[in-house]
């Protein structure tokens, strides 16, 4: 496996490449601030390269995330689209419709469900389970819901996960997602449907977008993903044959050492590739 290159400058390889694929939580932002040097390094890439399109497993539809970044102080200059795993998920929901459905999940992702003709149930009465993270994130832990997973996987009851990723950094703090509960929900035997990173249907609708900004189609090769995360950027950039960075520094969830020789062993171990790593994100 070839080693990463450590870079410090996202311009060292931005000529290779026509598009850019960039998480949000964790390399734009922590939820609470905008990390120094993002917001420049994304408008530069824009400028000289190509379209900006960013990625995020947020649970809700992609119309919810740019007033979010207004407030963080991204400029919409920025980026071109934003695609969500709520976006590739609600196609999985409408599929099942118009069967009923358990939901799992807090308010604030309602607008998942917009225009959706989707009836929730109590868990006995329902064909399939919508986890869209904890009800209350900021005092759960994913084990306070083995009990519910536990009578959910004795139905058989196939669960959509509509956000992927297991943890988030607010701020100073991991909060749990919904592929924590997930996780549990496969280890009891349970079947889960993904629609975010690092799963196919959101890399095609980051791409169509990318083509869309670009106004001409897109090599797959020459767009690059920027992700902290190495089980959903990474492993989902890998999966679509392109390159990616992979941000190690404090504001993410990179779990180890930043030097090379602990960057390289985790990725080693996950089976992993990128073809750059950095702290964080700047031109």
């Amino acid at each position: 496996m070839t080693e990463p290159v450590f870079i410090e400058r996202l311009s060292a390889i931005a000529g290779r490449y026509d598009a850019l694929l960039c998480d949000a939580w964790g390399v734009i932002h922590n939820g609470v601030a905008l990390f120094d040097g993002a917001a420049e390094a994304l408008a530069a890439f824009r400028r000289a390269r190509g379209p900006v399109v960013i990625l995020t497993n947020a649970p809700r539809p992609s119309s919810a995330i740019p007033p979010q970044l207004d407030r963080l102080g991204l400029p919409r200059a920025a980026y071109d689209a934003v695609v969500t795993s709520g976006d590739a998920t609600r196609a999985q929901i409408a599929a099942r419709l118009p069967a009923p459905a358990y939901r799992i999940g807090p308010e604030k992702d309602d607008p998942l469900f917009d225009g959706l003709d989707i009836r929730f149930a109590p868990l006995d009465e329902a064909a399939f389970v919508i986890c869209t993270g904890l009800r209350d994130e900021m005092r759960e832990e994913p084990e306070d819901y083995r009990a519910l997973l536990e009578a959910a996987a004795a139905r058989r009851l196939p669960m959509i996960c509509a956000n992927p990723d297991v943890v988030v950094r607010l701020g100073d703090r991991l909060i749990w997602c919904a592929g924590a509960l997930a996780r549990i929900y496969e280890e009891l035997g349970g079947v889960v449907e993904y629609g975010g990173k690092p799963h196919p249907p959101i890399y095609g609708l980051a791409l169509g977008e990318a083509e869309a900004a670009r106004g001409r189609p897109l090599v797959r090769a020459r767009a690059l993903a920027v992700g902290d995360g190495l089980h959903t950027d990474i492993a989902g950039a890998n999966a679509q044959g392109m390159d990616a960075v992979y941000v190690v520094g404090p504001g993410g969830v990179h779990d180890g050492g930043a030097d090379a020789g602990d960057v390289s062993a985790i990725l080693s171990k996950a089976g992993a590739r990128a073809l750059a790593v950095m702290e964080r994100l700047q031109w």
